[in-house]
């Protein structure tokens, strides 16, 4: 008897062959995967599901989906490596049938047929609603920014390319100063620099020269078409603010909105946008429309903070919580904050830390909205004007809407533990799929493509999210009910 577990002789005959569908476990995701494809009305979807009248028939979409969604969901992006997968992975075998599609045709299928793929990742949301999963009323809402094919060497913007220009304006004037000195030794002395010393100042001029007129033409462009922005690998792709220790990333603002109680993503968008304050509503009312609820709460944190998306959320029945931006130098000049002035709503007056009443003045314009004015005519005498204003009165602004951004204010103060529960809620989602796709970026270029990688990427999250919760025997009775 041996010492060690031995395995089975490979050249060993079976008289009764184990079948393929006993090397998949019950248990296995790819029996979710399966059917989860069964489940869909692919055609519907918009996948071209019939066959080619003449010639070799291609894949049918259901198989190309299985091998993304089965890629993405281990961590497995590249066409290449899927290739490679389908004809030594046991799992792929199973769920393809022993079918091996070249990388260009499993390439192709995801790049001709995004819309579809979306609307795949939004089916499963349908499907979670359905088996109760997004019965909460609390949703989080955050942006992050992915890094797409484009190096920051190949991103230009208006200011980056003065600075190239300035410094090869520069370069070629001490070259030419080169050349100039030579001219002026060999007229005095009759003395010839170094032939390789020249040649090499000729060469390096022609590649500053040849340099300067491709940054002008891309500065022509940029006339010529209005861009802030010029990304030479993906035209899409744009620079953008992140954090302390990553000041640019060069690639897309992925915003999302993630249920708070069992951390589904409900809802994602892909911009170009490299901040979210435009992004509130929209995400709001998407998570809104994916949720089983109607009514329901969403928090953002104060990057998302702007007037008119607040109202927008109110008008659509959406109570947010989105804390305010400290913009005032007030506080740091020792003087007053307008917090500090108390808003009565039925004179329709502020009071002043002095106790004085600031009564309305005049409405007027400012960016689009109607702005009150109000003032005291009683700030020449009082006895901490200094610690108001250095004018002739205290003037205090308020937006028509200005309840509105007040009652989010009372959200905050009424439950300040919501922005640890966002922050919770939001960000693992986002790490966790940055943890798949490794210190990379998105595979595809422009951004109706990176969408529908995007699309993958949630589906996978959200699949395994489910899995973990109920358990693949449930999820796959779910899906065949």
């Amino acid at each position: 008897m041996g010492q060690f577990i031995e395995g089975v002789d490979r050249q060993q005959a079976l008289l009764l062959p184990e079948c393929l569908d006993d090397y998949v476990d019950e248990n296995s995701p790819v029996r979710a995967i399966d059917a989860f494809v069964d489940m869909l009305s692919l055609a519907e979807l918009g996948f071209q599901a019939s066959p080619a009248a003449t010639g070799r028939p291609g894949y049918h979409p259901g198989v190309m989906l299985r091998i993304y969604l089965y890629g993405y969901l281990n961590q497995i992006q590249s066409s290449r490596r899927l290739e490679r997968e389908c004809g030594r992975n046991l799992e792929l075998i199973w769920l393809t049938g022993r079918l091996r599609p070249d990388f260009k045709t499993i390439a192709d299928f995801r790049k001709d047929n995004g819309p579809a793929i979306r609307k795949v990742c939004q089916q499963f949301v349908v499907l979670c609603r359905n088996i109760n999963l997004l019965d909460g009323n609390l949703v989080a809402i955050d942006g992050s920014r992915f890094k797409a094919v484009n190096a920051k060497a190949k991103n230009y913007t208006r200011g980056k390319l003065r600075q190239k220009l300035g410094e090869i304006d520069k370069a070629i004037e001490r070259y030419l100063g080169e050349l100039d000195r030579a001219d002026e030794v060999f007229a005095q002395t009759g003395t010839v620099l170094p032939e390789a010393r020249m040649e090499r100042t000729l060469r390096k001029l022609e590649h500053l020269q040849k340099e300067a007129r491709r940054y002008r033409s891309i500065e022509k462009r940029m006339d010529e078409t209005g861009e802030t922005q010029v990304s030479l690998s993906d035209p899409d792709a744009r620079s953008m603010a992140t954090t302390p220790r990553m000041p640019r990333v060069v690639g897309y603002n992925v915003q999302t909105a993630v249920e708070a109680e069992n951390h589904l993503i409900v809802a994602h968008e892909v911009t170009m946008h490299g901040y979210d304050r435009d992004a509130l509503s929209m995400m709001a009312v998407a998570a809104r429309d994916a949720m089983a609820t109607d009514r329901i709460e969403a928090i953002a944190d104060k990057g998302y903070y702007k007037s008119e998306e607040i109202l927008a959320c109110e008008e659509a029945g959406i109570a947010v919580v989105v804390p305010k931006p400290q913009t005032s130098n007030a506080g740091a000049r020792g003087q007053f904050d307008k917090a500090d002035f108390a808003y009565d709503a039925e004179a329709d007056a502020y009071i002043c830390p002095a106790g004085e009443q600031l009564i309305y003045r005049f409405t007027g314009q400012q960016d689009g909205k109607a702005i009150r004015t109000y003032w005291s005519s009683h700030c020449e005498g009082c006895v901490i004007k200094d610690k108001c204003t250095k004018s002739k009165e205290r003037r205090i602004r308020r937006w028509e809407h200005e309840d509105v951004l007040e009652r989010v204010q009372q959200r905050l103060d009424k439950d300040p533990t919501q922005l640890a529960v966002r922050s919770m809620t939001v960000e693992h989602p986002y790490g966790t799929i940055k943890s798949w796709m490794g210190a990379t970026h998105f595979k595809m270029r422009r951004l109706k493509n990176v969408a529908t990688e995007m699309a993958l990427h949630v589906l996978a999250y959200n699949m395994t999210r489910v899995i973990n919760i109920i358990g693949i025997p449930a999820l796959v009775a779910a899906m065949k009910a």
